[in-house]
């Protein structure tokens, strides 16, 4: 193996006279280089998306939900029977639904949450978010989102008309207790709290509650804890976890990440025909030297060792390199956040990135396994190569 190592090494230098083969080799170094930090960048950046708006999801909403068939009549039997489970930190009740927010000449759908502000902080980080005022304790107190608040013109002690749904259209008016900012548009756009025992009132639901909401201490057992949920309650009630609330949003974002890897791994692929060409041209310079190395006893296999090594040298170095430019722009991009986003759009304000390393090994032995691939009809061809024609005119 060192003697093929070696001379793979030299004849990545093509001679002083023809510094073409070396010219090159340095395009297919930067060229799978390119793809690879390329790759790595975005799929950071996809990452950063899925794990930004996951948290940004269960930061606000509970990660599992207890439904009845018609409602809850008594939440605390159901959080009495399941807080004991292993995975289960804290439960509070809500109540939920639509309701029209109306000023002036404007109107607006919204979400309308009722709370209790005693037992929600325990279950969501909604507090965290709060950049003025409190929960609301009641008396027709409200806790609005930050952009529905500018949209409206609205500031702590305001006054706001919401309409209810089910009261044939009675009003109601809230006074504003508090502004929070979730980071996540559609929930500072459109989500609203208010205590729950006005909610009640609001939704004519005087017994009755939506749903528990629960908090788990890992969010990938989810699933794990709704099967546990299941088996201490009845049939009366079903379980949801945050996943099959949110399935949609996120399979498609996983989608976009398969998807977007396939394509830029086309990149890589792209690059290593540079390689091909590279190693051929080696493999038509160094005529004289396979017949040299044959006559002198190199098997077919040393010979298509040497130009397999070749190839892989140059695939690992713009790996390397690639690898290196690409964290490094992670790095930049995470730490100076330099590249804004429309909130309303993209559900943040700022491009974010997380370097998942399963999927950075992935791309680097994607990016090698393809240079691989690349080096096997050259070092075929060098293999096949008869010392006598390869000398006949030297």
């Amino acid at each position: 193996m060192k003697f093929e190592l070696g001379i793979a090494l030299r004849y990545l230098k093509s001679r002083h006279k023809n510094r073409f083969v070396s010219l090159v080799t340095l395009i297919s170094i930067c060229g799978v280089a390119v793809g690879v930090m390329t790759l790595i960048i975005v799929i950071a950046v996809m990452t950063g998306f899925d794990d930004d708006l996951r948290e940004k999801i269960v930061s606000v909403n509970p990660q599992v939900y207890i439904h009845g068939a018609n409602g809850i009549e008594k939440p605390d039997e159901v959080i009495d029977r399941i807080k004991s489970l292993e995975h289960v930190v804290a439960a509070s009740p809500f109540i939920e639904g639509q309701a029209l927010f109306f000023q002036n000449k404007y109107a607006q759908g919204v979400l309308l949450r009722g709370i209790d502000p005693l037992r929600e902080p325990e279950v969501t980080r909604l507090n965290d978010y709060i950049v003025s005022g409190t929960l609301p304790k009641g008396n027709l107190s409200i806790l609005i989102g930050s952009e529905l608040a500018k949209g409206f013109g609205l500031t702590l002690g305001d006054e706001i008309t919401v309409v209810s749904p089910v009261k044939k259209g009675k009003k109601y008016q809230f006074v504003i207790c508090g502004v929070f900012t979730s980071g996540m548009y559609d929930y500072d756009a459109n989500l609203v709290y208010t205590n729950i025992s006005d909610a009640q009132e609001f939704f004519d639901m005087p017994f009755l509650v939506s749903a528990v909401g629960v908090k788990i201490d890992d969010l990938f057992k989810a699933g794990e804890v709704k099967q546990e949920i299941k088996g201490v309650l009845s049939l009366h009630y079903w379980v949801k976890t945050w996943m099959e609330v949110n399935r949609n949003l996120f399979s498609s974002l996983k989608l976009e990440k398969t998807v977007m890897f396939i394509i830029l791994a086309l990149i890589i692929l792209v690059a290593c025909f540079n390689i091909i060409s590279t190693l051929i041209m080696t493999v038509m310079e160094k005529t004289k030297d396979i017949g040299i190395l044959k006559s002198l006893g190199a098997s077919r296999r040393s010979v298509s060792l040497i130009f397999t090594l070749s190839g892989l040298i140059i695939g690992t170095l713009g790996t390397t390199l690639g690898a290196l430019l690409g964290f490094g722009a992670c790095y930049l991009l995470k730490t100076y956040k330099f590249i804004k986003l429309p909130a309303d759009i993209y559900y943040v304000d700022t491009l974010p990135v997380q370097i998942q390393w399963s999927d950075s090994i992935l791309i680097a032995l994607c990016a090698v396994a393809i240079s691989f691939l690349a080096t096997l009809y050259p070092a075929y061809q060098a293999s096949r190569l008869n010392p006598v024609e390869a000398l006949r005119y030297e």
